[in-house]
């Protein structure tokens, strides 16, 4: 199992997430806030990352700066 941390901003809010791939399916980054999951990210077949699964319903701005950051950790 991998873990990392990675934090984000909007509009002058900090938000911290908790990235895990537990190896179960390689593709797949869970990003977790605190205790909850809050997205599910994977890469497509030219290796961006794009999220799948939005059950925390974050706004698109931290969407994109969490796919950044897995990107830049991952790929």
């Amino acid at each position: 199992m991998e873990m990392f941390k990675i934090n984000v901003s909007r509009t002058g809010e900090l938000f911290n997430f908790q990235v895990v791939n537990n190896g179960a399916n390689k593709c797949e980054y869970e990003v977790f806030a605190g205790n909850q999951l809050v997205a599910v990210f994977e890469p497509d077949e030219n290796e961006y990352i794009h999220i799948c699964r939005n059950p925390g319903g974050l706004d698109e701005e931290v969407i994109v700066q969490i796919a950044d950051r897995i990107g830049a950790h991952y790929l």
